[in-house]
């Protein structure tokens, strides 16, 4: 592949949503990645479904496709007849084994490193939030200016309400 066919770490990374709380990446932004048509990407994954249990690429309810696009301005995914597939991590992965083009290969390698790097800030996250809840235990009442500082970190991290969220949460289906 050459330097001027190279995608961004950002362009992939953007692509990857929260899904039934899972990171995945819809099939139409894989397709597009690995230099395929949906379609036939889509055929590739029927052709081996043995290889996509639902841990690896799974079917968007209606609902949750409607929802998808009402949170994109623009759709990429237009006049679809099916929700589209969400692929994993190890789904994006298997995908690139059974479309076997060079390009799907060289780009697999972006998407696993996209995958890693968002769940690497996640995990950053967490430790951050663990060693501020640690620091906030030994502050003292009369150290007022430290906990302000902590305070202001908390508030740095917090996620700001005026973004719009992307993804959404699955509801929990009565048993």
């Amino acid at each position: 592949m050459t330097k001027g066919n190279l995608v961004p770490a950002e362009f992939v990374e953007r692509r990857i949503l929260s899904i039934r709380g899972q990171k995945v990446i819809i099939d139409a932004d894989l397709a597009k990645l690995y230099g395929v048509e949906t379609k036939v990407l889509n055929q590739a994954i029927r052709r081996n479904s043995a290889r996509f249990p639902e841990d690896f690429a799974f079917r968007l309810t209606a609902e949750e496709f409607a929802n998808l696009r009402s949170q994109s301005v623009t759709s990429s995914w237009g006049g679809r007849r099916y929700p589209p597939l969400a692929f994993t991590e190890h789904g994006a992965l298997m995908a690139a084994n059974v479309l076997r083009s060079e390009r799907a290969i060289e780009m697999s390698v972006f998407v696993i490193r996209a995958f890693v790097k968002l769940r690497g800030i996640l995990s950053s996250q967490v430790e951050m939030l663990r060693k501020l809840e640690e620091l906030e235990d030994k502050v003292g009442e009369h150290d007022e200016a430290l906990r302000s500082i902590v305070t202001a970190i908390r508030q740095l991290m917090a996620p700001d309400p005026k973004t719009p969220k992307i993804g959404f949460e699955a509801r929990e289906k009565n048993s």
